[in-house]
């Protein structure tokens, strides 16, 4: 009965398509994302030197961490995988928890945790303050002769802003540019038929939301840094944000604690626990082959 249900409301909620192309541009301060993008590389912002943003938010991995969890400072450990930086723009909250409302608020936690970057705003101005080629460009772009930590993340963020994949042949499909192959379309359709689409859907395909992993039958593995743990209200345990699908297939492991190693095992997960039912290889496959066209064009800025 739960699985007819499943089948027939998405038809009746959704008339038109429920996710949107991302954008092919989007508006940002290109010469202070610039500077972002060098401070986003450069470990000069960790306390041992040897960690940056890029560790955690691997260009050539989707944005995100091939490692079930982070390994930062002096060799410590985070708690959840860390997830996709690319789009994070689109995100109505950053982090899994939500605990940031928008990129300024994150681009503070990674850099003051003490198992990630370990600093303080006055190390990371003394740093940058005895670099001279950091002087000459805040200098030239925000006009004072010494470095502040406000200056700081609004480059990080500027250049976070560009971080956008557009152009996905999911998108150029929904603009009709070109079409989907069989299967693809197919697991469009059971992508919105079987429920998936609830959770997963305007422009980031996710990042929309708050929902629980574990809806219908429960999650057994780790609940960390989930809504439970700002709240304190015990309907948010196991409440995370939605993550986005996009890039999803180069973002492995999947979920907020890096368990699940491939795709198809993450797809055969989350309609089990959400749904409440298994899906037949054929429905999995075909899913998968959806969820591949959301792969879209690598963000510029870094080309550049």
């Amino acid at each position: 009965m739960v699985r007819i249900i499943l089948l027939i409301v998405p038809i009746l909620l959704f008339a038109q398509e429920p996710i949107v192309p991302i954008p092919k541009t989007i508006s940002y301060n290109a010469k202070k994302a610039h500077l972002g993008k060098a401070l986003f590389f450069d470990p000069i912002l960790s306390a041992d030197k040897k960690i940056s943003c890029a560790s955690c938010h691997d260009p050539d991995h989707g944005g995100a961490d091939p490692r079930p969890v982070s390994i930062g400072v002096y060799g410590k450990k985070g708690k959840v995988n860390a997830p996709t930086v690319y789009n994070a723009v689109f995100n109505f909250r950053q982090f899994w928890n939500g605990r940031a409302k928008d990129l300024k608020e994150q681009a503070h936690g990674p850099l003051h945790t003490k198992f990630e970057m370990a600093m303080d705003e006055q190390h990371i101005e003394k740093k940058l303050n005895s670099s001279d080629f950091y002087k000459r460009v805040f200098y030239e772009l925000y006009g004072t002769k010494r470095i502040h930590y406000d200056q700081v993340i609004d480059a990080i963020v500027e250049f976070e802003k560009a971080l956008i994949t557009p152009d996905a042949k999911f998108d150029r499909y929904l603009r009709k540019e070109i079409e989907l192959s069989p299967q693809e379309h197919k697991g469009y359709l059971y992508f919105k038929e079987l429920g998936c689409i609830t959770c997963h859907n305007g422009i980031n395909i996710g990042g929309n939301s708050f929902q629980k992993i574990g809806t219908v039958v429960p999650y057994s593995g780790r609940l960390d840094c989930d809504r439970y743990h700002l709240t304190k209200d015990i309907e948010d345990i196991g409440v995370y944000k939605v993550p986005t699908l996009r890039n999803i297939a180069l973002t492995a492991p999947y979920f907020h604690d890096g368990s699940v190693k491939t795709l198809k095992e993450a797809v055969d997960e989350i309609s089990y626990h959400n749904l409440g039912f298994k899906l037949t290889e054929e429905e999995r496959d075909a899913i998968v082959a959806f969820l591949k066209t959301l792969t879209g064009k690598k963000p510029e800025i870094l080309a550049k």
